[in-house]
């Protein structure tokens, strides 16, 4: 009866390590997948900058002023959790040269500047959040 009873445990041990490992292996895979979800950005809008508060810091996009050589990109990436936009000019008197639209969630943004200039923009849903690309 003895001899049973440690049959049958080492048995559910081989059975519980198994189940363990590929559990285990399922959970790497996921993760893998999720690493390759991460976008990497130039400029970062940060968590909880949809409230008024993050232009006393300077920091509702981060950074907030970028200086790139020209017929570079930049792309911006929404990390918070709400509705953000890169609208050019200023929210009184936005310039229509460039509009990311809404942009969800840990989605991004990326523009191409061409030309030489200093570009200003802001996010139309926040008016105080504030940013600047300056293509040398």
């Amino acid at each position: 009866m003895l001899k049973q009873i440690t049959a049958i445990g080492l048995i559910g041990a081989v059975i519980l390590v198994t189940m363990t490992l590929s559990f285990s292996n399922y959970l790497i895979e996921e993760n893998v997948e999720e690493i390759d979800l991460i976008i990497k950005g130039d400029v970062i809008m940060p968590t909880k900058v949809s409230r008024p508060g993050c232009e006393t810091n300077d920091n509702c996009y981060v950074p907030s002023l970028i200086v790139i050589e020209k017929g570079k990109q930049v792309t911006w990436v929404n990390e918070d959790s709400a509705f953000h936009s890169v609208t050019s000019g200023f929210y009184t008197a936005p310039t229509e040269l460039f509009d990311s639209g809404y942009l969800d969630p840990f989605e991004s943004y990326t523009i191409t500047f061409d030309e030489t200039g200093t570009y200003d923009y802001f996010c139309i849903l926040h008016p105080w959040m504030k940013g600047q690309v300056i293509v040398e």
